[in-house]
């Protein structure tokens, strides 16, 4: 039986590629954090203080972010083989569930409103909501281009995407309450934040759930991927295929290729490692693979049920 390995250097994980961008939204945040909870207070608005709220989880998450790319950018060693390209994962985790937990508490908060509603300044909604307006279209314009290529990217722009229909959801609600005297429109758009929080929220979970449990990508198509290898010349079968993610942008496989006895024992199998190796990485984008080569009569040894 022979082993082979398709050696691909790790790169710098998805996020870390946009740190930068990351720091940039997380200055921008906390300035619209700091706008929208004095405008709540001083104008009495659940709505700006609901979005600020959802801005706090933001730069929470956004902090976590951080702190997970820096400790994915530690080098690997013999104790953490993969390094700790997974903490970018559990940071992202935390962040969906605190800003789930802050979309319940919205919600519970808008419905008390609407029992019992309060007055609220439609000016200063206007102004602050404004502010929030503008600062997060800021923050969307510079984390979209990462936004498909990380899930902590993709969670942060997400929420900030929250924030701006939040703000659009103040200044609709200002606006009623200015024209007709609406009171309840601020416990309605505050309402409508918390709504917007809690999908978008359930969706990133579900994806970062996915990679902890070492789910196959979504972007992945097992059935191809096994059709390609088995398509390979001098190629018989294949068994025991895995493929799973470390963190966002870094898809890991590995696979038993059984090959004709033949082309073992005449030395083939380093040009059918070649050739797997550029396949799955020009096809599929599954830069680090291990395939494990065997010839055809080592399966009458295996003691195991194969795929």
């Amino acid at each position: 039986m022979a082993q082979a390995h398709d050696h691909h250097a790790f790169t710098a994980t998805a996020g870390s590629r946009h740190r930068g961008r990351l720091k940039f939204v997380l200055g921008i945040s906390l300035t619209v954090l700091a706008a929208e909870v004095i405008g709540g207070l001083l104008g009495h608005s659940l709505a700006l203080l609901a979005d600020a709220g959802h801005v706090a989880t933001d730069v929470a998450g956004i902090g976590l972010s951080l702190l997970g790319i820096w400790f994915g950018r530690r080098p690997s060693n013999d104790a953490r083989t993969f390094g700790y390209q997974r903490a970018e994962i559990f940071a992202a985790v935390i962040n969906a569930v605190l800003l789930f937990g802050v979309g319940i508490f919205i919600i519970v908060e808008a419905i008390l409103r609407l029992i019992h509603p309060e007055v609220a300044s439609a000016g200063i909604m206007t102004i602050f909501g404004v502010v929030a307006l503008v600062g997060n279209g800021i923050s969307l314009a510079i984390l979209r281009p990462g936004q498909g290529e990380s899930l902590n990217i993709r969670g942060a722009f997400l929420e900030t995407l929250s924030d701006l229909l939040g703000a659009i959801a103040v200044l609709i609600a200002a606006a009623l309450i200015a024209a007709a005297g609406f009171e309840r429109a601020d416990a309605l758009a505050s309402l409508l934040i918390g709504i917007l929080i809690v999908p978008r929220t359930m969706k990133l979970l579900r994806e970062t759930v996915d990679v902890l449990l070492e789910a196959t990508p979504r972007d992945i198509n097992m059935a191809e991927i096994r059709e390609h290898i088995q398509s390979t010349p001098g190629v018989l079968a294949v068994h025991d295929l895995h493929v799973w993610t470390i963190t966002s942008g870094n898809p890991v496989l590995s696979a038993h290729v059984v090959i004709e006895d033949i082309v073992f024992d005449r030395g083939g199998a380093a040009t059918i490692l070649d050739e797997l190796g550029e396949c799955l990485s020009g096809h599929f984008d599954v830069e680090h693979c291990t395939f494990q080569l065997e010839p055809a009569r080592h399966q009458l040894h295996e003691q195991t049920t194969h795929q």
